[in-house]
Protein backbone atom coordinates (compact mmCIF):
# COMPACT_ATOMS: atom_id res chain seq x y z
CA UNK A 1 0.00 0.00 0.00
CA UNK A 2 2.83 2.21 0.63
CA UNK A 3 4.29 1.61 -2.97
CA UNK A 4 0.75 2.11 -4.70
CA UNK A 5 -0.22 5.43 -2.82
CA UNK A 6 2.42 6.94 -0.55
CA UNK A 7 5.55 6.45 -3.13
CA UNK A 8 3.25 8.00 -6.22
CA UNK A 9 1.90 10.95 -3.83
CA UNK A 10 5.44 11.47 -2.64
CA UNK A 11 6.90 11.67 -5.81
CA UNK A 12 4.63 14.55 -7.27
CA UNK A 13 4.91 16.68 -4.13
CA UNK A 14 8.79 16.27 -4.62
CA UNK A 15 8.37 17.35 -8.65
CA UNK A 16 6.42 20.40 -7.44
CA UNK A 17 8.94 21.62 -5.03
CA UNK A 18 11.65 20.61 -6.97
CA UNK A 19 9.80 22.78 -10.79
CA UNK A 20 9.38 25.94 -8.76
CA UNK A 21 12.68 25.40 -6.72
CA UNK A 22 14.75 25.42 -9.78
CA UNK A 23 12.61 27.90 -11.76
CA UNK A 24 11.14 25.30 -14.10
CA UNK A 25 7.48 26.77 -12.93
CA UNK A 26 6.93 30.07 -11.66
CA UNK A 27 6.15 30.43 -8.17
CA UNK A 28 3.50 32.92 -9.07
CA UNK A 29 1.59 30.29 -11.02
CA UNK A 30 0.83 27.97 -7.90
CA UNK A 31 -1.91 30.25 -6.69
CA UNK A 32 -3.54 29.94 -10.44
CA UNK A 33 -3.17 26.04 -9.93
CA UNK A 34 -4.75 26.06 -6.34
CA UNK A 35 -7.62 27.81 -7.71
CA UNK A 36 -8.21 25.58 -10.18
CA UNK A 37 -7.88 22.50 -8.33
CA UNK A 38 -10.58 24.28 -6.05
CA UNK A 39 -12.95 26.14 -8.03
CA UNK A 40 -13.22 23.55 -11.51
CA UNK A 41 -11.58 20.27 -11.41
CA UNK A 42 -12.34 19.28 -7.50
CA UNK A 43 -15.94 20.57 -7.74
CA UNK A 44 -16.36 18.73 -11.27
CA UNK A 45 -15.12 15.17 -9.56
CA UNK A 46 -17.19 15.60 -6.45
CA UNK A 47 -20.27 16.63 -8.80
CA UNK A 48 -19.56 13.52 -11.22
CA UNK A 49 -19.13 10.90 -8.40
CA UNK A 50 -22.09 12.36 -6.38
CA UNK A 51 -24.88 12.39 -8.96
CA UNK A 52 -24.10 8.69 -9.77
CA UNK A 53 -25.16 7.46 -6.61
CA UNK A 54 -28.48 6.89 -4.57
CA UNK A 55 -29.20 8.65 -1.34
CA UNK A 56 -27.93 5.35 1.12
CA UNK A 57 -24.79 5.49 -0.25
CA UNK A 58 -23.77 8.99 0.17
CA UNK A 59 -25.42 10.14 3.39
CA UNK A 60 -24.15 8.30 6.89
CA UNK A 61 -25.25 10.21 9.86
CA UNK A 62 -23.34 8.36 11.96
CA UNK A 63 -19.71 9.53 10.33
CA UNK A 64 -21.48 13.14 9.98
CA UNK A 65 -21.89 13.21 13.27
CA UNK A 66 -18.58 11.25 14.61
CA UNK A 67 -16.60 13.38 12.56
CA UNK A 68 -18.52 16.91 13.05
CA UNK A 69 -18.54 16.16 16.53
CA UNK A 70 -14.62 15.69 16.39
CA UNK A 71 -13.70 19.18 14.70
CA UNK A 72 -16.52 21.04 16.42
CA UNK A 73 -14.71 19.54 20.50
CA UNK A 74 -11.16 20.63 18.79
CA UNK A 75 -12.34 23.80 17.22
CA UNK A 76 -13.61 24.88 21.28
CA UNK A 77 -10.70 23.08 23.14
CA UNK A 78 -7.67 25.44 20.76
CA UNK A 79 -10.21 28.35 20.66
CA UNK A 80 -10.11 28.12 24.55
CA UNK A 81 -6.29 27.68 24.81
CA UNK A 82 -5.41 30.35 22.81
CA UNK A 83 -7.66 32.32 24.44
CA UNK A 84 -6.68 31.90 28.26
CA UNK A 85 -3.05 30.20 27.80
CA UNK A 86 -1.78 32.52 24.89
CA UNK A 87 -3.77 35.44 25.11
CA UNK A 88 -4.75 36.08 22.07
CA UNK A 89 -7.35 38.08 20.60
CA UNK A 90 -10.86 36.84 19.36
CA UNK A 91 -10.13 36.93 15.52
CA UNK A 92 -6.97 35.24 16.27
CA UNK A 93 -8.19 32.49 18.10
CA UNK A 94 -10.65 31.96 15.57
CA UNK A 95 -8.18 31.49 12.92
CA UNK A 96 -6.02 29.33 14.86
CA UNK A 97 -8.28 27.28 16.10
CA UNK A 98 -9.63 26.41 12.82
CA UNK A 99 -5.71 25.80 11.83
CA UNK A 100 -6.32 22.74 14.82
CA UNK A 101 -9.71 21.20 13.41
CA UNK A 102 -9.63 21.26 9.78
CA UNK A 103 -7.21 19.48 7.48
CA UNK A 104 -6.28 19.16 3.56
CA UNK A 105 -8.84 17.52 2.65
CA UNK A 106 -9.48 19.37 -0.36
CA UNK A 107 -5.93 18.66 -1.70
CA UNK A 108 -4.07 16.02 -0.20
CA UNK A 109 -7.29 13.89 1.10
CA UNK A 110 -8.26 14.18 -2.32
CA UNK A 111 -4.94 12.69 -3.51
CA UNK A 112 -4.91 9.82 -1.37
CA UNK A 113 -8.59 8.91 -1.01
CA UNK A 114 -9.06 8.40 -4.86
CA UNK A 115 -6.00 6.13 -4.92
CA UNK A 116 -7.21 4.29 -2.25
CA UNK A 117 -11.34 4.27 -3.12
CA UNK A 118 -11.50 5.55 -6.31
CA UNK A 119 -14.74 6.97 -7.10
CA UNK A 120 -16.04 5.88 -4.06
CA UNK A 121 -14.07 8.41 -2.20
CA UNK A 122 -16.69 11.15 -3.21
CA UNK A 123 -18.58 10.10 -0.58
CA UNK A 124 -16.41 10.59 2.33
CA UNK A 125 -14.59 13.69 0.81
CA UNK A 126 -18.07 15.37 0.47
CA UNK A 127 -19.38 14.80 3.84
CA UNK A 128 -16.38 15.96 5.47
CA UNK A 129 -16.17 19.22 3.16
CA UNK A 130 -19.52 19.97 4.60
CA UNK A 131 -18.55 19.57 8.05
CA UNK A 132 -15.17 21.60 7.25
CA UNK A 133 -16.88 24.20 4.94
CA UNK A 134 -20.68 25.00 6.31
CA UNK A 135 -19.32 24.25 10.27
CA UNK A 136 -15.96 25.19 11.09
CA UNK A 137 -14.86 27.55 8.12
CA UNK A 138 -18.16 29.26 9.06
CA UNK A 139 -17.93 29.35 12.66
CA UNK A 140 -14.14 30.94 12.23
CA UNK A 141 -15.29 33.67 10.30
CA UNK A 142 -18.04 34.58 12.91
CA UNK A 143 -16.15 34.80 15.78
CA UNK A 144 -12.92 36.29 13.58
CA UNK A 145 -15.17 39.29 12.23
CA UNK A 146 -16.89 39.55 16.06
CA UNK A 147 -13.20 39.71 17.15
CA UNK A 148 -12.82 42.55 14.56
CA UNK A 149 -15.94 44.93 15.86
CA UNK A 150 -15.14 44.15 19.02
CA UNK A 151 -11.85 45.63 18.75
CA UNK A 152 -13.00 48.43 16.73
CA UNK A 153 -15.94 48.99 19.09
CA UNK A 154 -13.21 49.88 21.67
CA UNK A 155 -13.62 46.54 23.51
CA UNK A 156 -17.45 46.78 23.79
CA UNK A 157 -19.57 43.65 23.47
CA UNK A 158 -21.37 43.99 20.39
CA UNK A 159 -23.38 41.53 18.05
CA UNK A 160 -22.87 41.07 14.26
CA UNK A 161 -24.62 43.03 11.97
CA UNK A 162 -27.25 41.37 9.84
CA UNK A 163 -25.42 42.61 6.78
CA UNK A 164 -22.09 40.81 7.58
CA UNK A 165 -24.10 37.67 8.64
CA UNK A 166 -25.58 37.80 5.04
CA UNK A 167 -22.28 38.46 3.58
CA UNK A 168 -20.91 35.09 5.26
CA UNK A 169 -24.00 32.65 3.80
CA UNK A 170 -23.47 34.85 0.01
CA UNK A 171 -19.49 33.93 0.43
CA UNK A 172 -20.47 29.67 1.66
CA UNK A 173 -22.81 29.65 -1.83
CA UNK A 174 -20.42 31.34 -3.56
CA UNK A 175 -17.72 28.64 -2.81
CA UNK A 176 -17.62 26.00 -5.64
CA UNK A 177 -17.32 23.16 -3.82
CA UNK A 178 -19.91 23.81 -1.76
CA UNK A 179 -22.20 24.59 -4.82
CA UNK A 180 -20.77 21.26 -6.40
CA UNK A 181 -21.90 18.83 -3.52
CA UNK A 182 -25.44 20.72 -3.65
CA UNK A 183 -25.75 20.22 -7.31
CA UNK A 184 -25.01 16.36 -6.81
CA UNK A 185 -26.93 16.14 -4.31
CA UNK A 186 -30.06 17.47 -5.51
CA UNK A 187 -29.60 15.27 -8.19
CA UNK A 188 -29.37 12.00 -6.16
CA UNK A 189 -32.74 13.41 -4.28
CA UNK A 190 -34.41 14.33 -7.89
CA UNK A 191 -33.12 11.02 -9.05
CA UNK A 192 -31.37 12.89 -12.16
CA UNK A 193 -29.19 11.43 -14.24
CA UNK A 194 -26.31 13.41 -15.74
CA UNK A 195 -26.25 13.54 -19.51
CA UNK A 196 -23.37 10.83 -21.32
CA UNK A 197 -21.10 13.92 -22.63
CA UNK A 198 -21.67 15.99 -19.44
CA UNK A 199 -20.37 13.29 -17.33
CA UNK A 200 -17.80 12.58 -19.28
CA UNK A 201 -16.43 15.89 -19.48
CA UNK A 202 -17.08 16.36 -15.74
CA UNK A 203 -14.90 12.83 -15.01
CA UNK A 204 -12.49 14.34 -17.69
CA UNK A 205 -11.94 17.65 -14.90
CA UNK A 206 -12.04 15.33 -12.25
CA UNK A 207 -9.41 13.25 -12.91
CA UNK A 208 -6.91 16.16 -13.05
CA UNK A 209 -7.87 17.19 -9.35
CA UNK A 210 -5.55 15.10 -7.59
CA UNK A 211 -2.43 15.30 -8.98
CA UNK A 212 -2.51 19.17 -9.95
CA UNK A 213 -3.15 19.40 -5.96
CA UNK A 214 -0.22 17.44 -5.26
CA UNK A 215 2.00 19.52 -7.35
CA UNK A 216 0.52 22.65 -5.56
CA UNK A 217 1.06 21.22 -2.15
CA UNK A 218 4.73 20.60 -3.25
CA UNK A 219 5.07 24.18 -5.16
CA UNK A 220 3.57 25.82 -2.03
CA UNK A 221 6.66 24.27 0.19
CA UNK A 222 8.96 26.10 -1.14
CA UNK A 223 10.36 29.03 0.90
CA UNK A 224 8.56 28.09 4.09
CA UNK A 225 10.89 27.63 7.32
CA UNK A 226 10.50 26.32 10.81
CA UNK A 227 12.44 29.34 12.35
CA UNK A 228 9.59 31.02 13.79
CA UNK A 229 8.05 28.28 15.85
CA UNK A 230 7.19 28.63 19.18
CA UNK A 231 5.44 26.94 22.09
CA UNK A 232 2.12 28.13 20.74
CA UNK A 233 2.68 26.62 17.60
CA UNK A 234 3.74 23.28 18.94
CA UNK A 235 0.64 23.19 20.81
CA UNK A 236 -1.50 23.81 17.71
CA UNK A 237 0.34 21.01 15.79
CA UNK A 238 -0.01 18.64 18.27
CA UNK A 239 -3.70 19.25 18.63
CA UNK A 240 -3.93 18.95 14.78
CA UNK A 241 -1.95 15.79 14.13
CA UNK A 242 -2.18 14.04 17.58
CA UNK A 243 -5.25 14.73 19.44
CA UNK A 244 -7.84 15.24 16.34
CA UNK A 245 -6.94 12.21 14.74
CA UNK A 246 -7.45 10.17 18.21
CA UNK A 247 -10.61 12.39 19.23
CA UNK A 248 -12.11 11.67 15.89
CA UNK A 249 -11.42 7.83 15.96
CA UNK A 250 -12.76 7.18 19.36
CA UNK A 251 -16.06 8.97 18.59
CA UNK A 252 -16.35 7.25 15.06
CA UNK A 253 -15.74 4.03 17.26
CA UNK A 254 -18.01 4.97 20.01
CA UNK A 255 -20.74 5.23 16.97
CA UNK A 256 -20.14 1.53 16.08
CA UNK A 257 -19.41 2.99 12.29
CA UNK A 258 -17.60 0.09 9.61
CA UNK A 259 -14.33 -0.30 9.54
CA UNK A 260 -13.83 1.15 6.48
CA UNK A 261 -15.37 4.41 7.58
CA UNK A 262 -13.57 4.27 10.84
CA UNK A 263 -10.11 4.27 9.15
CA UNK A 264 -11.14 7.23 6.41
CA UNK A 265 -12.10 9.62 9.14
CA UNK A 266 -9.13 9.23 10.70
CA UNK A 267 -7.43 9.38 8.01
CA UNK A 268 -8.19 12.39 7.12
CA UNK A 269 -7.97 13.67 10.79
CA UNK A 270 -4.72 13.11 10.52
CA UNK A 271 -4.08 15.39 7.33
CA UNK A 272 -1.66 18.35 7.72
CA UNK A 273 -3.93 21.83 7.97
CA UNK A 274 -5.80 23.66 5.21
CA UNK A 275 -3.98 25.96 2.77
CA UNK A 276 -6.87 28.05 3.74
CA UNK A 277 -5.27 28.72 7.38
CA UNK A 278 -2.59 30.11 5.87
CA UNK A 279 -4.63 32.45 3.72
CA UNK A 280 -6.90 33.32 6.21
CA UNK A 281 -3.88 33.92 9.11
CA UNK A 282 -2.93 36.85 6.20
CA UNK A 283 -5.58 38.49 5.76
CA UNK A 284 -6.57 38.51 10.10
CA UNK A 285 -2.59 39.57 10.25
CA UNK A 286 -1.23 36.59 11.62
CA UNK A 287 0.69 35.13 9.31
CA UNK A 288 4.09 34.68 11.08
CA UNK A 289 2.22 32.78 13.99
CA UNK A 290 0.72 30.46 11.36
CA UNK A 291 3.31 29.54 8.71
CA UNK A 292 5.51 27.67 10.81
CA UNK A 293 2.99 25.50 12.11
CA UNK A 294 1.33 24.80 8.81
CA UNK A 295 4.99 23.78 7.52
CA UNK A 296 5.68 21.21 10.55
CA UNK A 297 2.09 19.48 10.35
CA UNK A 298 2.43 19.18 6.45
CA UNK A 299 5.81 17.24 7.50
CA UNK A 300 4.18 15.51 10.27
CA UNK A 301 0.69 14.75 8.52
CA UNK A 302 2.58 12.98 5.58
CA UNK A 303 4.61 11.28 8.30
CA UNK A 304 1.78 9.87 10.24
CA UNK A 305 -0.77 9.17 6.77
CA UNK A 306 2.15 6.81 5.84
CA UNK A 307 1.87 5.12 9.64
CA UNK A 308 -1.43 4.59 8.42
CA UNK A 309 -1.61 3.90 5.80
CA UNK A 310 -0.07 0.18 6.40
CA UNK A 311 -2.71 -0.81 8.69
CA UNK A 312 -5.00 0.19 5.62
CA UNK A 313 -5.56 -3.82 4.50
CA UNK A 314 -7.11 -4.19 7.55
CA UNK A 315 -9.75 -2.16 7.68
CA UNK A 316 -10.73 -1.39 3.47
CA UNK A 317 -11.27 -3.95 1.54
CA UNK A 318 -10.06 -4.42 -1.92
Amino acid sequence: MLTTVLLPICFIVFLGYWAVRRGYVASAHIHPLSQFVMKVSLPAFLLQALAGKNLAEIWHPAYFLGYGGGSLLLFALTYWLCRKMFSQPMSHASVLAMGASMSNTGFIGTAILTLLLGSHSAVYLSLTLIIENLIILTLMLVLAERGLHHQAAGGKDISLQGGVLIGLVKRLLQNPVILAILVGISCVLLQIKLPLWLAQVLEMLGKTASPLALFVIGGSLVGMKLNSMNMQGAVLVGLKVMVMPLVIFGLLWLLKVSPEMLFVGTLLAVLPMPVAFGIFAQHYGLSEKALAPLVLSTALGFIAVGVLLTQSAHFIAH
